[in-house]
């Protein structure tokens, strides 16, 4: 596994993670054996749709459902056992020393709430901070995460923000504790292609300024290969293929070749994008 070896102890280390879900017709596997490290730098997840990929992101944070079975031989943030970790623990984490910025802020806001009394609700809740600083605070938050008018922002309610404004602030929330892991998952999904670029690229800039490692879950092979430091390709919850981002293209497995394969490209003619053709013997057991 290339990145930081789990014994050089990353920030995150995850070693042969597996998450289930029971239901009345039987077990779905939905991680299998997944493991990695991840230091001060930026890895992305890529795959298609029912990968695994957000099961792998919410499991460090031990935000799945009561009735998924999570078992691993190492799940560990920084000095934190995540498998044996307290529920206060895991509240200090969450949100705390992991931010996480989900796909559509319509839904990962609270309608109800204006948006500067959601950031000041996450700054008291892990800075301890009073009324008035915590305003101060979220609106230099505002200001940080390239909002023009942060005022405004301040004490409007999501459902007045645009997708691009409401992810913004969503950003601002999980950047108030001074997280040391933000993990994106497709954050820019259900923007508009003129704002996707823009809010990446803010991404980019918090992560760099304060030293953070980055999660950023994508189906978009590109985006994450010019994001990212290192990609972790999934197929059906497990790593096919890690490798450097730079070297993407030079992947070997042949479902991250496959993939690649079907992207449109605006320098070569196709008359049809081909079709991934999936082998069975990608889903036996990785060593």
């Amino acid at each position: 596994m290339s990145g930081p070896s789990l014994e050089s102890e990353p920030l995150v280390a995850v070693r042969n993670l597996h998450v289930e879900f029971p239901s009345a017709t039987g077990v779905t596997h939905a991680v299998r054996g997944v493991s990695f490290a991840i230091g001060r730098e930026k890895l992305g997840i890529v795959g298609e749709s029912g990968s695994g990929k957000s099961v792998t992101g919410r499991a460090l944070m031990r935000l799945l459902p009561g009735s998924a079975r999570m078992r691993a031989d190492v799940l560990r943030f920084g000095t934190t056992d995540i498998l044996q970790a307290g529920e206060r623990e895991m509240r200090a984490l969450r949100g705390g020393r992991i931010g996480l910025v989900l796909q559509d802020p319509k839904y990962s806001l609270n309608p109800v709430m204006t948006a500067g009394a959601q950031i000041a609700e996450a700054l008291r809740a892990h800075k301890r901070l009073g009324r008035r600083e915590a305003r101060d605070a979220a609106l230099a938050l505002l200001e940080s995460v390239r909002i023009r008018d942060p005022r405004r922002v301040h004490d409007a309610y999501p459902h007045e923000l645009s997708g691009g404004m409401g992810q913004r602030v969503m950003i601002a929330m999980m950047l108030a504790p001074d997280p040391e892991l933000l993990i994106a998952d497709e954050p820019t999904s259900a923007l508009d292609a003129s704002v996707q670029a823009e809010i990446l690229s803010l991404i980019e800039e918090q992560v760099d300024r304060r030293g953070m490692a980055l999660m950023l879950i994508s189906h978009d092979l590109p985006l994450v290969a010019r994001f990212c430091d290192r990609v972790a390709v999934m197929y059906a919850g497990q790593v096919m293929e890690e490798l450097p981002a730079a070297d993407l293209h030079q992947a070997r497995h042949a479902y991250t070749r496959g993939l690649l394969e079907c992207l449109p490209s605006l320098s070569e003619r196709r008359d049809r994008l081909p079709t991934l053709k999936r082998d069975p013997a990608w889903l036996a057991p990785r060593a």
